[in-house]
Parts: C-alpha cells; structure tokens; sequence
C-alpha cells in the first residue's frame, strides 16, 4: 500500500484557487483508482508553516543532535521521506513558488533524513518515488520568453532531485491573466488533464 503526500500552498480556499480546482479532481481520481492507498493533506497555511527561527536552524544544523520525530520541525521531513508519492499543489508567484512552499522545504531537506553526505558528496535518501506539480500561471511560462526566466518549477524540480526524487511531472494552467483567452476553458482543460494522470500516477 502506497502513502501519497498532498502539499498545498496557496491561501486560497479550493473554490478560489486554479491550483486547486485543478489538484482536488487529481486527489479525487486518485483515489477512485486506489482506495487502498493513504492520502495525507498538507495544507501549509492551515499547518502555520513558518521562515526558520536561529533556535531551529541552530537545532537542525548541528551535527551532535539526533534529530526527534517529536521535534515540530522534523517530523515534517520524516513524514515526507516515509510517503511514496507527492502532490505539489502551488501557483508560479512572483516567477517562483510560493514563499510558504520553500519554508516546507527547508523543514524537509533535512540530512540523515532526506539526504546524506559522503565523501563523494550528498546523496538522495527519497529514491523510487515520484511527484507532480500542479501549478496554475497567469502567463506562459511553458515557452519563450517566459520559460527563460520561470524559477518555480524548476527550483522544485531540483531540491527534489537532490533528495533522489527523479520521476516528476508537472501540470500547468497556464495564460489565466491573459484577457483574450478563456479562462473557463483553460481551467477544464487542466481538470482533464488531471485526470488522465492521475489514472497512471
């Protein structure tokens, strides 16, 4: 039985938010298709997902500390690195993810859990398993200019290779604030879309 990780960033309720709309059918077909499987719900915003304090990076960076899963900031990489599959469920902001999303990350990138160091270098402790992105983008970021200077997903697509995730898809809704385009169409599109992955996810 496989334990899928649903990461939400975005203030938005589901009704509000593209992302949403778009990620919610993909949980929903999901578990039509595997109602063995475990979905775990993050929703960072409702989690309180906060900048690291000096006290944690002083914990979370020392060697001589064997880090707690009682910790409040450790569990999160030790539930992250124990899930089989991931939902990212964030729109481009400002060119990139959404602040609160690289928070979680710094919670999760956490060495001894997610990856280690060796003499050749660090290494990935989350191999095998596999994530989306599911992002909603007021231009189009997909092609030039725009995939020029999109930083979101690639970002997200590196830390999670650096933590040995290598199978990563993503799932845009791209031109909403692109006026002459329909932004109806856009967002069923994407549901379909959705769905069809979610089917093979």
């Amino acid at each position: 039985m496989s334990t899928l990780l649903y990461i939400k960033a975005n203030p938005k309720t589901d009704a509000e938010s593209a992302t949403f709309k778009v990620s919610e059918r993909f949980i929903e077909e999901y578990k039509s298709k595997n109602p063995e499987h475990t979905i775990i719900t993050l929703d960072l915003y409702k989690e309180g997902v906060e900048p690291l304090s000096r006290a944690d990076i002083q914990y979370l960076f020392s060697p001589n500390i064997e880090k707690s899963r009682a910790h409040h900031i450790v569990r999160y990489a030790y539930q992250f690195a124990e899930a089989d599959k991931y939902v990212f469920a964030a729109p481009i902001w400002n060119l990139s993810i959404p602040s609160i999303l690289k928070a979680y990350i710094d919670y999760i990138a956490i060495a001894g859990i997610t990856f280690k160091y060796t003499e050749e270098g660090s290494i990935g402790l989350c191999c095998d398993k596999k994530a989306i992105h599911i992002t909603a983008r007021g231009g189009l970021y997909s092609q030039p200019p725009l995939s020029e200077i999109e930083m979101g997903d690639r970002y997200l697509r590196k830390i999670l290779n650096f933590m040995g995730i290598q199978d990563i898809q993503t799932l845009t809704i791209e031109g909403l604030n692109i006026i002459t385009l329909d932004h109806d169409a856009i967002i069923e599109d994407g549901i379909q879309r959705a769905i069809e992955s979610a089917k093979r996810f």
